[in-house]
């Protein structure tokens, strides 16, 4: 691996890889360790104004290619991808803090994603209109052009991977960004990559939101703009592409997602679930993180006794060590704003804490790691049961009636996911339909199943993706009236 950390990255522009025009770099610090693992470009606009070119250059042979030669593309990547898997890993846990063996389940749901979206290219289709004789008209799917993807700092690989399928299947070209924060598994896909799509249908470019981000956003011939992240620098992304023209952008935001458990449910089996549903393997950081547990009274103290003990049993250190199940939270700022709810929910009479926060360790202590927390509360406007922490920390109230929790559960700006623990199928239904989220598991929580469409309602997002509609959203419908006699 050591050829692959401790050097500098460069940038896949035009199909070579480039430095910042400007010559500027930002490190990449291992959270784990507080240690440098690398350096990559610092971007501008200037780079995005490359990225962009040559984007728009490649396009034409690109979407001209027939669907399934850039199927066969799509499906090469993946398997270079997967050939080079336990380098990918190595490097997301030591940029991004996750253990290694999470790491590794992400570069095969990414290549997984790169193949699914490979076998929908030929139900990327128009259809037929009935008309009059001497007459017929019919529809054309067509790509957009160049493609703006900016991903989050969470699961740098699978996003970095996964999120160009669609638009790529669909026949347009891509310029992405990665977050700042997590940014070498990126670039070293432009490494891997570089010869295997046509020069310019695939370019990434890193650096900051301001310097890269917006001028991405904003560009005029980037009619198309796909963006995973925080609700904040969506509304920020919607706001600078209303600025700039009339362009289609979809977001997957966060969410404070609930996850209700009523007297009925199998109790050891929900404990798990709701831990499972916590992605405490990725230290919370997660926008479909079950942060918000509602339990029926009469089952709370039991249920919440069994949630600690699991939750104390996660075994939280290096990310590398084969072992760990926690690793370290992303960056010491985000440490740091995860650790101010943690003390406000301390300091709140109407909330406990029943286990977890700082690592007891002073070693892990002093840096950015923080134990699986659990809360109880009675304060349902406290910002500790409002906002999205992004981090390891649950939050758990209790109710009384079915009606109760579902009001509960929707009394939120979020509506990304949500999960029904009960065995009482009108329970079940009811509380499918009537709570306000964009994916709901019965029994079940954290899975994402294949092919099924993953996003959110309200503030949780537009659009869905993983599924068939993601790939029609890359593209746009023309119709075609053709008159042949009279």
């Amino acid at each position: 691996m050591s050829d692959f950390v401790e050097r500098p990255y460069r940038m896949l522009i035009g199909g070579q890889l480039v430095p910042g025009s400007s010559g500027a770099t930002i490190e990449s610090v291992n959270p784990s360790s507080g240690q440098v693992v690398a350096t990559f470009p610092d971007g501008d606009e200037s780079d995005v104004e490359l990225a962009v070119k040559s984007a728009t250059d490649a396009f034409d042979a690109w979407s001209a290619l027939a669907p399934l030669e850039r199927a066969a593309t799509l499906n090469l990547a993946a398997n270079q991808l997967v050939d080079a898997g336990p380098e990918f890993a190595h490097l997301d846990t030591i940029d991004n803090g996750s253990p290694i063996r999470e790491m590794r389940k992400d570069v095969g749901i990414a290549a997984a994603q790169l193949r699914y979206f490979a076998g929908l290219v030929l139900q990327l289709r128009g259809q037929s209109i009935p008309t009059h004789p001497g007459a017929v008209d019919y529809t054309l799917v067509q790509p957009y052009g160049v493609v703006g993807r900016i991903v989050a700092f969470n699961h740098p690989l699978l996003f970095a991977a996964s999120r160009i399928a669609a638009p790529l299947a669909a026949g347009n070209c891509v310029v992405l960004k990665p977050s700042e924060l997590t940014s070498l598994t990126t670039l070293r896909l432009g490494e891997l990559w570089q010869d295997t799509f046509p020069p310019g249908v695939l370019n990434f470019v890193s650096g900051t939101g301001a310097k890269v981000g917006v001028p991405l956003v904003a560009h005029p011939a980037v009619p198309r703009i796909g963006f995973t992240g925080s609700k904040k620098t969506g509304q920020s992304i919607q706001l600078h592409a209303a600025q700039a023209g009339v362009k289609y952008v979809s977001l997957e935001l966060g969410g404070k997602n609930p996850i209700l458990v009523f007297p009925d449910a199998d109790l050891e089996a929900a404990a798990e679930g709701i831990v499972r549903g916590m992605n405490f393997t990725w230290q919370g950081q997660s926008c479909g993180s079950t942060s918000r547990l509602l339990v029926h009274e009469s089952v709370m103290s039991d249920l919440l006794k069994s949630i600690a003990a699991r939750m104390q049993a996660l075994r939280v250190g290096d990310p590398l060590d084969e072992e760990t199940e926690v690793g370290a939270i992303a960056s010491p700022t985000l440490y740091t704003k995860i650790m101010s709810y943690v003390d406000m929910g301390r300091q709140d009479s109407g909330t406990e804490l029943i286990t977890g926060g700082e690592h007891d360790d002073p070693h892990l202590r002093s840096q950015t790691y923080i134990r699986p927390t659990l809360f109880v509360t009675e304060n349902v406007r406290s910002s500790l049961w409002t906002d999205e922490i992004f981090g390891p920390v649950l939050v758990a109230k209790s109710f009384t009636e079915v009606s109760e929790a579902i009001d509960l559960a929707n009394e939120t700006e979020y509506g990304l996911t949500a999960s029904v623990w009960t065995r009482d199928l009108g329970i079940a239904h009811t509380a499918a339909e009537r709570i306000q989220a964009g994916y709901v598991w019965i029994n079940a929580s954290s899975a994402h199943i294949p092919g099924a469409p993953f996003g959110g309602f309200k503030a949780s997002g537009i659009d869905r993706e993983e599924d068939l509609s993601e790939l029609y959203s890359y593209s746009q419908v023309k119709n075609v009236y053709v008159k042949y006699s009279s």
